[in-house]
């Protein structure tokens, strides 16, 4: 995403106040800069940054400011800048991972208006609007509704009919989606391509307004909404011709504490399957769709050459034989029954016990994938 700066929109790309049916100054007044700072031991520094900045939207007369969540997760600090350049510290209420909102409170007297809550169901493809930044009409494009679809992203996040604008506004996260009567629509998201790559042409994904009203008590008092915690996998994924592939893993996320290998399901697609809970050593005997065996078995080989050898006298000591038949049930070959282990001295007989200890396996390091995303989808 392109930084806060000495920058424009083209003049033909800029809406024209005549061209509408309301203050459209007045409606951009209410589009703030806003500036966020994350400690850098957050989850989200390393994907999202330490310091962002984006678009903010006043939506209530008391100063509550809507804007796109990913700007504001996990900050410890958040200034909100008017058009005229006044500067107002905020404080995050809430962030809603399932749409993607987050709320932001003014702490001080913003003196901009709020701009009105739209509708939009009734937004079809080819209606006009505008995408809004802060700092007036240099910083606005008037853009045209070029579809309504569902959108999949790949870290977990799916919209069943999210909006879509051209041309795409340069500086897009926490944007607003003004429409034909000067009431908001849409906060912006993303940066897509459409078409090929030879005719390839930037477009924002928008979110639309109307999941916020369910929602906006609950994150503006609770900090989130009022539903069933969704399962986070930590995986980040997209679709191809055998099914869904994961491309990579998010770093300390469910999805990398346990490693993940490829299976081919009943439908002949490929599925991620994850692996055993702990990895198994070789010698334990796990493999595909086995249990691990016992740490007292020895592998049946073993015990098979051992038995010739188990009735001479003095290879074993009698109670530790009869100990173990009792706890086996079968007996096990005499010596250490790990690579590495060394035998217990027995104190009572002088001679090599069989319960010999187990030695401490070391645990394998955690498999890390590299995650390089999807060069299509930019926040």
């Amino acid at each position: 995403m392109a930084t806060q700066g000495e920058w424009k929109i083209p003049a033909q790309a800029q809406p024209r106040p005549a061209d509408y049916g309301y203050d459209l100054d007045r409606a951009l007044s209410s589009v703030l800069a806003l500036s966020a700072r994350v400690p850098e031991s957050a989850f989200t520094a390393e994907t999202l940054g330490t310091e962002r900045a984006g678009n903010g939207v006043v939506i209530r007369e008391d100063g509550l400011v809507l804007t796109v969540g990913y700007l504001v997760t996990e900050a410890e600090s958040v200034w909100l800048t008017t058009r005229e350049g006044r500067s107002v510290q905020g404080h995050v209420l809430g962030f809603d991972a399932a749409t993607g909102f987050g709320l932001v409170q003014a702490l001080g007297d913003l003196g901009v208006p709020a701009l009105p809550l739209g509708q939009s169901a009734g937004l079809k493809t080819g209606d006009r609007a505008v995408v809004a930044g802060a700092g007036g009409r240099q910083r606005c494009v008037a853009v045209e509704v070029v579809a309504r679809q569902e959108f999949a992203g790949y870290w977990e996040y799916v919209l069943d009919e999210a909006l879509f604008t051209a041309p795409a506004h340069p500086h897009w996260g926490g944007t607003a989606l003004i429409g034909a009567q000067g009431e908001l629509l849409g906060i912006g998201s993303l940066q897509l391509q459409q078409g090929g790559s030879s005719n390839a042409r930037p477009i924002n994904m928008v979110v639309p307004i109307d999941l916020l009203p369910p929602i906006l008590d609950d994150l503006a008092t609770r900090g989130r909404a009022n539903r069933p915690p969704r399962p986070w996998l930590g995986l980040y994924a997209t679709e191809s011709e055998e099914g869904i592939v994961v491309m990579g893993l998010a770093d300390g996320g469910p999805g990398d504490r346990r490693p993940a290998r490829r299976r081919r399901d009943r439908g002949g697609g490929r599925r991620a399957d994850p692996g055993p809970r702990r990895p198994v050593p070789q010698h334990l005997g796990a493999g595909r769709g086995r249990r691990p065996r016992p740490a007292h078995r020895a592998p049946r080989r073993a015990q098979r050459e051992a038995r010739p050898g188990l009735g001479r006298p003095g290879a074993v000591p009698a109670h530790a034989l009869a100990a173990l038949k009792a706890r086996c049930g079968k007996p096990s070959p005499p010596g250490p029954r790990f690579p590495g282990a060394e035998p217990a001295p027995d104190t009572t007989t002088g001679s090599a016990s069989v319960q010999a200890a187990r030695p401490s396996l070391p645990r394998p390091a955690p498999i890390r994938r590299t995650f390089r995303g999807d060069l299509s989808w930019r926040f």
